[in-house]
């Protein structure tokens, strides 16, 4: 079970490794079989199913993402804690709201994960 402490620290190191636009950063939160959904997948990855298996192939998708918004920065506003999974909300750099569903493994890597993003 995730303590407090635990999911607001990786939040915030979430948030911060993205706001840093570092891709090996961001990438080091996942596990190398981590299975990631967007509805952003199907426009920028041209995966119409929405959904990417695997950190080679969420991390292309990723810096082609980072390549079209230079200026992509979150703002942390909530953290969610569940049994061995947490919600983050945040704010856009477009001003929208997104939140993210993150599951971990038992060696604290997120396994799964599902972006939600304010229409």
């Amino acid at each position: 079970m995730l303590s407090k402490s635990q999911a607001e620290a990786f939040a915030e190191d979430w948030i911060a490794a993205w706001n840093s636009h570092d891709l090996p950063r961001i990438l080091s939160h996942y596990a190398e079989g981590v299975e990631f959904s967007s509805p952003f997948i199907p426009q920028i990855a041209g995966q119409p199913s929405g959904q990417l298996k695997g950190r080679s192939a969420v991390g292309d998708y990723w810096n082609r993402a980072l390549a079209r918004i230079p200026n992509l920065e979150f703002t942390l506003h909530q953290v969610l804690c569940g049994v061995r999974s947490l919600v983050i909300h945040y704010q856009r750099h477009d001003g929208r709201l997104a939140s993210e569903w993150f599951e971990f493994g038992s060696d604290g890597l997120v396994v799964r994960s599902a972006a939600h993003y304010q229409e």
